[in-house]
This record gives structure tokens, sequence and C-alpha cells, in this order.
């Protein structure tokens, strides 16, 4: 009889939940459901359909990729529609919002055509594998134990932000590159 020596396997580490409120980069990846309403918009089975609610969601992983957390892994819920109402739906919405800001580097008060398009996706396969800077919430699971959950996106107006992306200081106003009026085109220098 074969068996595997386990003796020499290291101790199984503990995980401290991450603090409430702290910020970290992450890489969000969608665990397909299977779930595809046309209509809507849901295709490529990135979808979840929950079978007692009706509910629908995007049923998401996010790694934390570099400091002290590095490699620790959080789940959560991207509401898309809850037969009790659109509160979900919106709340979920807006969520997704704030990762395309974060990700692109969209300030949340710029509505320039820029970054109207920065905001738009083809489908949820945009969203999968997506890098933005996140805040760690705790809250209860099934078991009444606490755990860590991704709720909201952090977007280019935190002063935290740059450095988290791994981007150079930006300044403390809006990017004007996105807002900026476009001058008329003039020759260059070398063209005259």
């Amino acid at each position: 009889m074969s068996y595997f020596d386990f003796n020499n396997a290291e101790d199984q580490a503990g995980f401290d939940l991450i603090p409430k409120g702290t910020l970290v980069k992450v890489r969000m990846t969608i665990r397909p459901g299977g779930f595809d309403d046309p209509a809507q918009g849901w295709t490529g089975g990135y979808a979840t359909q929950s079978q007692t609610t009706g509910s629908v969601y995007l049923n998401c992983e996010f790694v934390v990729l570099e400091g002290k957390y590095a490699r620790r892994k959080m789940w959560s819920l991207i509401g898309l529609h809850s037969p009790k109402g659109p509160e979900w739906a919106n709340m979920g919405r807006a969520f997704i919002k704030g990762i395309l800001n974060s990700a692109r580097g969209v300030h949340p008060g710029d509505n320039s055509p820029q970054a109207q398009q920065a905001r738009r996706i083809q489908g949820f396969q945009d969203l999968d594998g997506i890098e933005f800077v996140a805040r760690v919430d705790v809250e209860k699971d099934q078991n009444g134990e606490d755990r860590n959950v991704v709720k909201q996106a952090i977007t280019p107006d935190h002063k935290d932000y740059a450095a988290l992306m791994g981007q150079p200081s930006a300044p403390a106003a809006p990017q004007q590159t996105l807002t900026a009026p476009v001058s008329p085109p003039n020759r260059p220098s070398w063209a005259q």
C-alpha cells in the first residue's frame, strides 16, 4: 500500500482579515455562471443566476497584486438584476463605473467624450482580468464569520490613487488632458 507522507509539509498559514478600509490594487476575474440574456447584453456565460432568488450577478474574485497583502483573495458579487427591484442592479452599475474609472484613470467628474468612451465596454469579457484600486470591506459570510469583500473602486480623485496604481503623483486637479479643449491643428515647426 502506498501513502503520502505529510510530516514535512508546512503548517497551515492563518490569515487575519485585511483591515476594513485598506486600499489595495487588485485584479478582478469573473467566475462564469453560464447565464446569458442577450436582450440585456449578458452574453459569454459570465453572468450567474441564483436558482433560489432569481437574481443575476457577476461572481467575482479579487486578487491583491502587491504590497503586504499580495496574493490574498476576496470574493464579491456585482448585482445585475433582482426581482425585488432596481436597487441591486443600480449599485452594480455604479460599482462597474467606478472600476472602469479606476482601471482606466478617468476622474469621476470628467464627462468629456474620451471619458465617456472609457466607461463603455463591449461585454463582461472586458471586465475579466481588469486591474484597479479597491477599498477592502468586511462583512459576515453565511456562517456568521467575518470575511473580506470588495464593494468600492478608488478613482483618480483619491489622494492615494496614483501611488497605488504605480503612477507618478498626479496633479491635484482632474486630468487636464481629458478635459482641456482641443486647439485647432497648427503646422509643426519642422513642416513649415
